[in-house]
């Protein structure tokens, strides 16, 4: 028995990757989402420039073959700053995505396949957490633990997840009457069970959806927070902060803006595209012809 389920998980996502396999533009994708990835990784050995290294003398100057992407008004080599940066927004995304794909996975599947009183009091509680200024509570966050890199990920993850576990409830509500959930219960499967290898499987296809666009909102918020004084802080930098200052200076150096705008824009692209690669791959619903 253990054989057969394990023939047809491993059968699931080989086919999951030929189909993916197919698909040019998610390919093209994970290509780029791994290239920033290991750039971001590998930065303090390839950066062309130290972090910290400025020339107060050249002040802001636009791109050369010393400086590909140009220098800010301290004389800082923006490469160097988008690509460490980098390191930064892409931590933020990922593990505040995260914590908010855990939470809001185990609240919408827990409440839509339970459902009754437990699911009403659940849903409840989400509805009570909409309503509540998410400022105010980072702000809290922020003054009662103080400003942490670390803090801002469970904050930010800790609010994302409201409209995961609407997602998922929502799928779950309408899977849970599907033959092979019962199918599955007749087999003496325990409810956990039935959930965590038949409901939250199904139910991949809007989940990857919503994070990739989950992941760049996460930047995006960081990089509001930031302007507020409440994300990252310098000397620390992401690409959301390095926005934040091109705005201020467009008009004269036109680069800072424009280059961590591709970054970050180059991210959400790749993310969209493997994301809608992954949904096609993933949905059972498609994946026998």
């Amino acid at each position: 028995m253990n054989s057969i389920e394990t023939d047809k998980g491993s059968s699931l996502w080989k086919d999951a990757w030929i189909k993916l396999s197919k698909n040019r533009l998610a390919l093209v994708g994970l290509g780029l989402l791994v290239i920033l990835i290991v750039t971001s990784l590998l930065t303090p050995l390839i950066a062309p420039y130290g972090y910290e290294a400025q020339n107060l003398d050249m002040g802001a100057t636009a791109p050369s073959l010393q400086h590909w992407l140009g220098t800010d008004i301290f004389g800082r080599d923006m490469l160097t700053r988008i690509m460490y940066g980098g390191r930064v927004s892409l931590m933020v995304g990922f593990i505040a995505t995260a914590v908010a794909l855990v939470i809001g996975i185990l609240w919408g599947a827990t409440a839509g396949f339970f459902g009754g009183r437990l699911d009403a009091v659940m849903m409840r509680i989400v509805d009570v957490l909409y309503a509540l200024p998410f400022m105010i509570f980072i702000i809290l966050l922020m003054v009662v633990f103080g400003r942490n890199i670390l803090l801002l990920f469970f904050a930010i993850g800790a609010v994302e997840w409201l409209t995961m576990a609407r997602i998922v409830r929502s799928q779950v509500m309408a899977l849970r009457n599907q033959e092979f959930v019962e199918a599955a219960s007749s087999l003496g499967l325990s409810q956990w069970t039935i959930i965590r290898r038949h409901i939250i499987p199904n139910t991949l296809g809007p989940v990857i959806v919503y994070t990739t666009l989950t992941i760049p909102s996460v930047m995006l918020l960081e990089a509001f927070l930031s302007f507020l004084g409440l994300g990252i802080q310098p000397p620390q930098s992401s690409w959301g902060l390095l926005i934040n200052y091109g705005v201020e200076t467009m008009e004269e150096y036109p680069w800072l803006l424009i280059f961590p705008g591709l970054a970050l824009s180059m991210t959400l692209f790749a993310l969209n595209f493997l994301g809608d690669g992954l949904r096609d791959a993933l949905d059972p619903r498609t994946s026998k012809d």
